[in-house]
C-alpha cells in the first residue's frame, strides 16, 4: 500500500509529538465524543448525518460508508490506501482541514493530544458495546460459569491480537456477559469479521465461557 505524501507527513508529526503514544481514556473520550455529535453518531441505530455514522471506523478503509457522499479529496486519500486506524485518526483529529486539503469537514481539530486518544479510545469501545448489542445469547448459555484457568489457557490465540495497545480493542477487564455475547455473535455469524469467525467457529459453549471469565477477571 503506498501511502501520499501529505499521509506520510501528518504521521511523522504526530510521532514526533508523541502523539501516537498517548494511552486513552474510553469514559473521557465518551465526554470529548460531544464535540463530534452534531454531525455524527455511533453506537446502535447509528445514522449518517452531515457527518457519516463512525461504528467501525477504527480499521475502516476511508471514505467506505455505503450511501454517504465524501469530499472528492477524502475520496482521493481514500484511493491511495488510506486506513483508519489509531495513528491516521490522530493526525487527522489533530487537523483535519490540513490533513484532508480539501475537506467539506469545518471542525478545527483538537490540540491536545490526551484528548485525541481518549476520543479514539471510545471510538473503539463505543464499537464493540455496539457490536454486542442486538444479538441475543440464551440464559443457559450466559449463566455458565466458566473456568478461568481453562480460559487462560486458551487466550494465546486471543493475546496475540488483543493487547493493551494497538487498534484492536484490549478485552482485559471486559464485562464477563459482554465477551460471550461477542463470541457468541461471531461465531453465529451476526457480527462480521473473518478471523473472528473461524476462531469462535472452534469454540463451544464451555470454552466461551472459559475465556470470558478469564480475561473479565483481569484488570
Amino acid at each position: 500500500m503506498r501511502l501520499s505524501p501529505a499521509i506520510l507527513a501528518a504521521l511523522a508529526t504526530a510521532a514526533a509529538s508523541g502523539a501516537l503514544a498517548a494511552e486513552g481514556d474510553a469514559k473521557r473520550g465518551e465526554a470529548l465524543f460531544e464535540r463530534c455529535a452534531a454531525c455524527h453518531q455511533i453506537g446502535a441505530g447509528a445514522a449518517d448525518r452531515s457527518g457519516p455514522a463512525l461504528n467501525g471506523i477504527v480499521g475502516k478503509a476511508a471514505a467506505a460508508t455505503d450511501g454517504f457522499r465524501y469530499s472528492t479529496a477524502l475520496r482521493r486519500l481514500a484511493e491511495e490506501g488510506l486506513v483508519w486506524n489509531s495513528e491516521t485518526l490522530d493526525a487527522f483529529l489533530a487537523d483535519p482541514r490540513g490533513y484532508v486539503r480539501g475537506t467539506r469537514m469545518s471542525f478545527r481539530g483538537i490540540t491536545e493530544a490526551q484528548d485525541r486518544a481518549d476520543l479514539i479510545a471510545f471510538l473503539m469501545a463505543a464499537d464493540t458495546r455496539d457490536a454486542a448489542s442486538g444479538f441475543d445469547v440464551a440464559p443457559e448459555t450466559l449463566a455458565i460459569r466458566g473456568d478461568a484457568a481453562y480460559g487462560e489457557y486458551l487466550a494465546g490465540e486471543c493475546t496475540a491480537c488483543h493487547s493493551s495497545g494497538g487498534d484492536i480493542p484490549r478485552i482485559s477487564g471486559m464485562d464477563r456477559d459482554t465477551i460471550v455475547v461477542e463470541l457468541h455473535a461471531y461465531r453465529a455469524g451476526a457480527r462480521e469479521h473473518q478471523v473472528m469467525q473461524l476462531v469462535t467457529a472452534r469454540l463451544g459453549d464451555e470454552e466461551i465461557a472459559a475465556l470470558a471469565a478469564y480475561f473479565g477477571a483481569l484488570e
